[in-house]
Formats: C-alpha cells, sequence, structure tokens
C-alpha cells in the first residue's frame, strides 16, 4: 500500500509540474500579495483609528485632572476669604481631588494604550512598506521573466526551423530555379527573334543584303560611289551605241535575219540577266 501510493503521489506530482505555469503561478503570488496589502491596510488604519482615540482621550483625561485640581484651589482660596464655608470648602475640594486622581489613572492606563497603539501602528507601516516592496519587486521580476520567456520561446522556434532545413535540398531547389529561369529566358529571346522574322519584308531583306552601304546616303544627296556608278553606265552606254553604229555600217543589209535574232534574244533576257551582264562587262 505504501508503495502504490507513493506511485500516486509521484504521477501526480509530475502531473502537477507539467501543468504549473512558473509565469501564471508569480501572477497569481502577486495577486495574493496585493490582497495581503489590502488587508494589512485596512488593519493599519483600524490600529491608528485606535491610537488617535487613545491620543485624544489622554488629553482629555490630563486636562480634566488639571481642571479638577484648579477647582480645588479655587474652593480653598474662597473659603480662605470667607465666601464659602470652610467645612463645605474642604468637602467639595476632597471631591474635586478625588476626581483630579480618576483622571490622573486614566491618564496613566491612556498613556500606556497610545505607546502600545503607537508601537503597533510603526510595526505595521514596517510591514506595508515592505510588502509594497516585494510586490514592487515581484511586478518587476515578473516583466522580466515575460520578456525572457518570449524571446526563449521565440529562440527555440527558430532554432528548431534552422535545426530542420536541409541545406543540401535548398541548393538543389535553387539549381533548379536557375536552370528554369534561364530556360525562360532563353524561350523569351527566342520568340523575339521567330517575331522580327514574322514582321521582315523583302525591302528589308534587301537592305540587310546590301548593308550600311545601301542606307548610308542621305536623301535628296548622291553618294561618291553613286555618282561613280551612274560615270560608268553612261560611259558603257555610249561605247554600246557606238559599237551598234559601226556594226550596223558594216553589215548593211547583209545579215537581217542574224539581228533580228539577236534582237529577239535579246530581248527574252530579264531585267536581272541584263543587269548580271552589265556586271561581268563591268568587271
Amino acid at each position: 500500500m505504501k508503495r502504490l501510493f507513493g506511485i500516486a503521489q509521484a504521477e501526480a506530482n509530475a502531473a502537477l509540474d507539467k501543468l504549473e505555469d512558473p509565469v501564471k503561478m508569480t501572477e497569481q503570488g502577486i495577486r495574493d500579495l496585493k490582497v495581503d496589502l489590502t488587508k494589512s491596510l485596512q488593519g493599519l488604519a483600524e490600529v491608528k483609528a485606535l491610537h488617535i482615540r487613545a491620543k485624544k482621550e489622554l488629553e482629555a483625561n490630563s486636562k480634566g485632572a488639571t481642571e479638577y485640581e484648579n477647582k480645588a484651589i479655587l474652593l480653598l482660596q474662597k473659603a480662605e476669604t470667607g465666601e464659602i464655608d470652610a467645612v463645605e470648602a474642604d468637602r467639595l475640594a476632597s471631591q474635586a481631588l478625588a476626581k483630579k486622581e480618576q483622571m490622573e489613572g486614566r491618564a496613566t492606563s491612556g498613556s500606556k494604550n497610545v505607546e502600545y497603539y503607537g508601537q503597533m501602528v510603526t510595526k505595521m507601516e514596517d510591514n506595508v512598506q515592505k510588502l509594497k516592496s516585494q510586490i514592487s519587486e515581484w511586478e518587476n521580476e515578473l516583466k522580466t521573466l515575460k520578456a525572457r520567456a518570449t524571446v526563449s520561446k521565440a529562440t527555440a522556434k527558430l532554432n528548431k526551423q534552422l535545426s530542420s532545413i536541409d541545406s543540401s535540398d535548398t541548393l538543389a531547389r535553387l539549381e533548379r530555379m536557375k536552370q528554369k529561369v534561364t530556360e525562360q529566358e532563353a524561350l523569351a529571346e527566342s520568340y523575339g527573334e521567330v517575331a522580327g522574322l514574322s514582321q521582315s519584308t523583302v525591302d528589308d531583306e534587301i537592305d540587310k543584303a546590301l548593308g550600311s552601304a545601301a542606307t548610308s546616303a542621305t536623301p535628296g544627296i548622291e553618294s561618291e560611289a553613286l555618282k561613280k556608278l551612274k560615270a560608268k553606265m553612261a560611259s558603257e552606254k555610249s561605247e554600246t551605241t557606238n559599237s551598234e553604229g559601226e556594226s550596223s555600217q558594216t553589215t548593211n543589209g547583209s545579215q537581217p535575219e542574224n539581228n533580228n535574232a539577236t534582237n529577239n534574244g535579246n530581248g527574252d533576257q530579264s531585267e536581272l540577266e541584263k543587269l548580271k551582264q552589265k556586271l561581268r562587262d563591268n568587271q
């Protein structure tokens, strides 16, 4: 039975340790201290009230004893002057002195109460100040503990995440991402080239084949190359005209069929063939 009771007690303590939160327990302790502080303040107020009442009673008794003594003196003085009968004055003075003794006895006990209540007030005020100081200290420590607990939880969570990261897997993902981006860039470039080809015209192809020579001349102004070409073509034309005149003079009427055949052959040639023949002649 002892062993079973010990096992149950150990399990209960372990469960309580798991459920116990230091921060919450500290907060509860501070709340309990504040309740104790409130009760202490109430007790201090009550003891102070007793102390004030005892001081007032002491003052009243002391004042009353003095007054009765003064009254006894006045009675004796009046008896000496004959204003009051001496026997009556002695009786009244005796009663006044008796009242004075009562007041003095009350004042003596009252002074003891005043001293006792004063000590209690001083002690309770010290306890209240200590309790206030302890509450303030615990509240500051609680703030520090809360901040440390928050930082420790965040740090533990971050370290846990960092410890679960696979660096090799991350690098592999980065490499795959780089490869994908490279492929997308190449695809975009190829689409741009295809779009440029689809939008090009015959004139664009001719200008591209001719290069900068076709576009170097400013509109309205003849370049040196163009002037040379025109002069060369004019000289070739004049030479061709002279050669045709001479051949017509020497073979006038003798070979009409051959000339006609030649002219027909030249007529069948396309403009491109003529241009090619002209370029070969110029070479």
